[in-house]
This record gives C-alpha cells, sequence and structure tokens, in this order.
C-alpha cells in the first residue's frame, strides 16, 4: 500500500514538474532540493525503519516548486502516520546518512491542519530562498500528520554547535510565527532512548 501510494505520488510530482518546466525561462534556485514521502500507516511485519521513505522529485526552480506544493506536497493532505520530507538534494531524511549523523533537529507541534499547512510553506520558503543565515548548517524539514498532534521538524547538521542552532531556532520561530518555546533534541539521543530530552530551547 505505502509503495504504490509514494509510486503515485512520485508520478504526480514528475508529471506536474514537468509541466512547469515548459514555462520560459524558469527562476533557478541557489541549490537543488528534493522532495520525500513516507507512509507509515501500514508497516510491513518487522519492517525497518526508513523502508517505506521514496525520493519523491528534485527540483531547483521557483516555478517546479509551486507547481509541485500547490498540485501535491500539502501536509493536510496526507493520511495519519504519514510524512513529507523536503531535504538539500543529496541528503536522504534519515539518522543515518552522513550528512545528519552527528545532527539533531527542532520541533513544533500543531492540532491543526491550517496551521501545519502555513508553518511547512513558510519553512520551506525560507529554505529555498536561503533565508537562514546558517543556510549551510541545516539538512531539511519534515511534516508529519500524525492521530493526536502533527509535528514539523527543521533537521540540522551539526548537534553540538549551539550557537549555530540557537540562531537557527530564533530564526525559525520568526519564520513560522511561533509564540510558545520550540526545542531542539539530538539525534543521538534519539536513537538511544525512548523519551527524549530537549538540549536547546528557544
Amino acid at each position: 500500500m505505502a509503495t504504490s501510494e509514494a509510486a503515485t505520488v512520485t508520478a504526480t510530482a514528475t508529471a506536474t514538474a514537468t509541466a512547469a518546466g515548459t514555462e520560459t525561462q524558469p527562476h533557478k534556485l541557489e541549490r537543488k532540493w528534493t522532495f520525500w514521502f513516507d507512509n507509515q500507516s501500514k508497516p510491513k511485519q518487522g519492517a525497518a525503519w526508513g523502508t517505506s521513505l521514496r525520493k519523491v522529485y528534485t527540483f531547483d526552480t521557483v516555478e517546479e516548486f509551486w507547481c509541485l506544493y500547490d498540485q501535491i506536497f500539502k501536509p493536510s493532505r496526507l493520511p495519519i502516520n504519514a510524512d513529507f520530507h523536503l531535504f538539500k538534494a543529496g541528503i536522504e531524511p534519515k539518522w543515518e546518512d552522513p550528512e545528519c549523523a552527528s545532527g539533531g533537529k527542532w520541533s513544533v507541534t500543531s492540532n491543526r491542519k491550517a496551521i501545519l499547512d502555513n508553518m511547512w510553506l513558510e519553512t520551506m520558503m525560507a529554505l529555498i530562498g536561503e533565508q537562514f543565515d546558517e543556510a549551510d548548517e541545516i539538512c531539511g524539514v519534515v511534516a508529519s500528520v500524525r492521530q493526536r498532534q502533527d509535528k514539523l521538524a527543521l533537521w540540522t547538521k551539526t548537534a553540538a554547535n549551539e550557537a549555530a542552532q540557537m540562531g537557527i531556532g530564533k530564526k525559525w520561530k520568526e519564520i513560522i510565527d511561533v509564540t510558545d518555546r520550540i526545542t531542539y533534541s539530538f539525534h543521538d539521543d534519539s536513537r538511544r532512548e525512548r523519551s527524549v530530552k530537549s538540549r536547546y530551547n528557544v
């Protein structure tokens, strides 16, 4: 089920972005980005985490991004336990990826799909528009739809670099217009412990 759903998302994204690419003089982004899709709602017995993760589409123009977002990549359209990821091209949204291995993530939760959609869009625009001073430190963002509470997580490279993480956290909080405290956790802690403590907060 997850595989066929991912295939449908991939096919739709390819057709959508191809149509966007036919327009004249597309506006190039500073770097390439990749959308990923993961549906863990019906995991196979004994399947390892990440087996349902699928790369959907890599883009590098403003036009492709808007077509993909408008047609496909809104978290409010996702089933429960599914995730959308937007990561720099070449980085997989996994702890095991060399770019993510020593990193962590800032997290924010939402009880309303409209708010999640808005925070997701604002974050993606900030990423592809290179609005973060520590842009090289950022890996990508994940929107997760869950039964009780949806979540947005901004993944970064070097968890131990507190100054960089605090700068990113403060900027992200402004971008998504959140007044509540947001927290940062290390991927290493998540790997080892079931209940993960927050290392930084803003």
